[in-house]
């Protein structure tokens, strides 16, 4: 995805961080190791008090057949689980004390 994914109109707000919508864990991973800390604030800020109106919107819809724009918004809640640790316990992109360790994911479930 980039900053030109569409979310539902009721979600407009979150726009400015549709570049955070990816399609795979290792896109987010990589996502959270070049951002800053404040833009993983902004982020974080922007989308934690909306996480329960965005999962109840993606609720809606069957897994396998999410319109383009509730997909969006559920990478984007994918995206938050990526960043959270590093804004609420870490306050650092990487995991303290892992050097320059790297994870590998060999699959991964599909969406």
């Amino acid at each position: 995805m980039s900053n030109t994914a569409t979310l539902p109109a009721d979600f407009a707000d979150l726009a400015p961080f549709t570049d955070w919508a990816l399609d795979t864990w290792r896109e987010r991973y990589e996502k959270r190791l070049a951002s800053s800390m404040d833009e993983m604030q902004a982020f974080y800020d922007a989308m934690m008090p909306r996480l329960t109106e965005i999962l109840e919107h993606c609720d809606r819809f069957d897994l396998h057949d999410l319109p383009d724009e509730a997909r969006n918004l559920l990478l984007l809640a994918f995206s938050l689980c990526e960043a959270s640790f590093p804004v609420e316990a870490w306050r650092q992109p990487r995991v303290p004390d892992s050097g320059s360790a790297d994870l590998e994911m060999v699959r991964e479930p599909p969406l």
